[in-house]
Order: structure tokens, then C-alpha cells, then sequence
């Protein structure tokens, strides 16, 4: 499938089924700690992206799937770029909602929540999980690099207002990098921000993948404590996911290996927890891949990942 992958693993959402509603690589941001690539269309223009017909047709698929059903816990709407871009958006949520009950999360900059149609097309979703790394001008320019078309003061009101109207549940997330976003200027900054926008939790984090720019570097354990110290509310600091309990392993499939690791960086680990591998073999697997030139290893905070070419 073009459009629907997984199911995955979430460090926040446990086994997600994903549905990318944007290509690669259509973003108003061009974030320095992308783990897609860099931005190639830079744009605020909302438009079908991809045809909402061969979407649907394909998240029928997964539907009519009751064994694969069984075990994801939530429908997550992403992107490769940024899924608010898609002006089907809407359509996409409210169908999950009417063909079945599992929750449908929604993964955002949050950059287009000023405007009130984009508003209106996540008000079906169970939980959005919009972005905000940054509430100082120089600072998110430095870590989004947004289009001209996204400037800081319309993200930051969009949040405050979507979050009045939204009766789901609203977790913000920040992600922070070292010497870039994190000075204490830019920690009060966001204090602020998060007291007027009042998520039902912030959701903080750092580099975590190999990032777009290599001058994108993670902050340690010590420095997120200290800054979840500060922030207002419920602070969750995002870690890796940990092991689930599985009652016995599938056979492993070259195919689907690829389709995760083209949507972004993983280890050994997270292949085996996503597509409930048995590890070892899948640590074979990645290295024959790699050795035909399939994918590429690449190190990252002393771990060694797998992607595809970008």
C-alpha cells in the first residue's frame, strides 16, 4: 500500500496503524531535526494532495483485516511532510470514526490551527497532538525554519483557540535541541506559552533519530528533568518504547521492513516491537539489506540505525 503503513510502534501511543496523507517531502517547516529529509515543497497551500479516493480504498483494506485490527491501538494521521496540508483531512478522520472504534490520533505542527477550517476537519479526532517547539521568534525559525507563510504568533493563538473548542484530548509536544531552543530564555518563553494554551499534557522531547542536520543534537536525561520541572501541568519526557509481551513471533517480510524504514529511522529494536519480529532474526535481516544496498546503517547517540536512501 502507497499510503496506509505499519502497524508501528509509538514511543507515546503503543502498536499504530499510520495513514500519510502528504507526500514527501510537502511541509511549511523544514525542521532541523527531521527524520524524513529535507523540506522539497515549502507551502502553506492546502489541496488533495493525494487522491481521497485511493486513500479511502485502502484504509478499507486494513479494515477488512479483523486479525490485523485485533492488535493496533490507535489509527494515527501523519504525514511526511504535514498532514493539515491535505484538505481532505477531515473526510479521512470522520470515516475512520464511522467504519470502526479504535481511536484516531492526529500528529500536527500545529501551524495551521489558526485557521477555522482546520479546526472543524480535527474536531472528530480522538486525541491531537499538535508542536511547539519553540515560543521566541529567532528560536523557532532557527529549529522549524517555517515557511513565511507560518509565523509564530498565528501557531501559538491557533493552539490557545483549538484547544477551547476541542473536547478530545489535546497533548502538546516540545521538542528541544541542544544550544538551539533550549536556552533559559526560550524555557520561559514557553512556560508562558503552555500556561495560555493549557494542554491536557505536555509531551517533551529531544533529538531521538538521526536528525536532517547533524548540528542537531539531543539534550540529556538531567537537562529534560529539569526543564519538565518547569513547565506548568502534566510533563511526560518521551522515551523509547518498551518491550510488550508477545505470544509468538511472525515471519519476517523484506516489504514491510522497507515501508517502515522509509517513513523514518529505527533500530534493530524498534523493527522487531513494531512488526512483532523475533529479534534476532531481524537483526540478519537488516544487516542483508543493508548489504545489498537496500538501506543504509547510520549512528546516531551511540545507536545504530536503519533507512532507506533518501
Amino acid at each position: 500500500m502507497k499510503y496506509v503503513f505499519g502497524p508501528v510502534n509509538s514511543r507515546r501511543l503503543g502498536i499504530s496503524q499510520g495513514i500519510d496523507l502528504v507526500p514527501p517531502k510537502i511541509c511549511n517547516f523544514n525542521c532541523i531535526y527531521c527524520e524524513i529529509g529535507a523540506t522539497t515543497t515549502h507551502t502553506c497551500t492546502r489541496k488533495e494532495y493525494i487522491p481521497l479516493p485511493e486513500l479511502l480504498a485502502e484504509i478499507d483494506t486494513v479494515l477488512a483485516d479483523r486479525e490485523l485490527l485485533a492488535h493496533i491501538d490507535v489509527f494515527t494521521i501523519t504525514a511526511s511532510g504535514e498532514p493539515t496540508l491535505h484538505s481532505g483531512i477531515g473526510q479521512v478522520i470522520r470515516y475512520l470514526k464511522e467504519k470502526s472504534d479504535k481511536p484516531v490520533v492526529v500528529l500536527t505542527n500545529g501551524s495551521l490551527l489558526f485557521l477555522p477550517e482546520v479546526r472543524q476537519d480535527l474536531m472528530a479526532a480522538d486525541i491531537v497532538i499538535p508542536s511547539l517547539d519553540s515560543a521566541r521568534e529567532e528560536s523557532y525559525r532557527r529549529i522549524n525554519r517555517p515557511a513565511a507563510c507560518s509565523p509564530l504568533a498565528e501557531l501559538i493563538e491557533g493552539l490557545i483557540t483549538f484547544r477551547k473548542e476541542f473536547s478530545g484530548k489535546f497533548w502538546l509536544e516540545i521538542l528541544l535541541a541542544s544550544k538551539i531552543n533550549d536556552s533559559p530564555e526560550d524555557i520561559a518563553a514557553l512556560v508562558v506559552a503552555v500556561e495560555k494554551i493549557r494542554p491536557d499534557k505536555v509531551q517533551l522531547n529531544t533529538v531521538a533519530r538521526p536528525p536532517l542536520e547533524s548540528f542537531a543534537k539531543p539534550l540529556t536525561q538531567a537537562k529534560l528533568e529539569a526543564v519538565a520541572r518547569q513547565l506548568p501541568g502534566e510533563v511526560e519526557i518521551l522515551v523509547d518504547f518498551t518491550t510488550r509481551d508477545r505470544e509468538k513471533f511472525r515471519n519476517l517480510s523484506e516489504d514491510e521492513i522497507i515501508e517502515m524504514l522509509k517513513r523514518r529511522p529505527c533500530t534493530t529494536n524498534d523493527v522487531s516491537e513494531a512488526l512483532n519480529l523475533d529479534p534476532d532474526t531481524t537483526q540478519i535481516m537488516l544487516q542483508q539489506l543493508a548489504a545489498s544496498g537496500r538501506i543504509i546503517e547510520t549512528t546516531h547517540d551511540d545507536k545504530r540505525y536503519y533507512q532507506t536512501n533518501r
